[in-house]
Formats: structure tokens, C-alpha cells, sequence
């Protein structure tokens, strides 16, 4: 099998994966100007850091697969 590309179940993943990090990173966006607290503040910055770098890393390797779509 060919190093450079990703099998379809393991495409599915990524996509299971990504959508979660889409969420979480939403989540985090929306509940950031509600929070009072500093440090969940802090937590919720970290967490949008966190997750914009998860979804970069899971796009490149999206684009890696014989059977993905461009989602942009």
C-alpha cells in the first residue's frame, strides 16, 4: 500500500475527528464573550488555540486521501 495516501475508513476517522474539533472550536468561540471568570477565560482561549491547530493538522491530512472532498 502506498504510504503517501489514507484509506477510506481511516478518511472517515479524520472527518469524525474534524467535525468534533469544528465543534468544540465553535463551542469555545460562542461561550468566550459570556464567560466572566479570568481563568476559564484563559481556558477557553487555550482550547481555540488548541483546536485551530487540530484542524489545520486533520485538513492536511484530509488532503492526503484518495476520497476527500474540498470543504472549504
Amino acid at each position: 500500500m502506498n504510504d503517501q495516501s489514507i484509506a477510506p475508513n481511516e478518511t472517515m476517522q479524520l472527518h469524525e475527528i474534524l467535525t468534533f474539533k469544528n465543534t468544540c472550536l465553535t463551542k469555545a468561540l460562542t461561550m468566550s464573550p459570556l464567560v466572566s471568570d479570568e481563568e476559564l477565560k484563559s481556558i477557553l482561549q487555550q482550547e481555540v488555540s488548541v483546536s485551530e491547530k487540530h484542524i489545520e493538522e486533520l485538513r492536511s491530512l484530509m488532503e492526503k486521501s484518495n476520497i476527500a472532498s474540498s470543504e472549504e
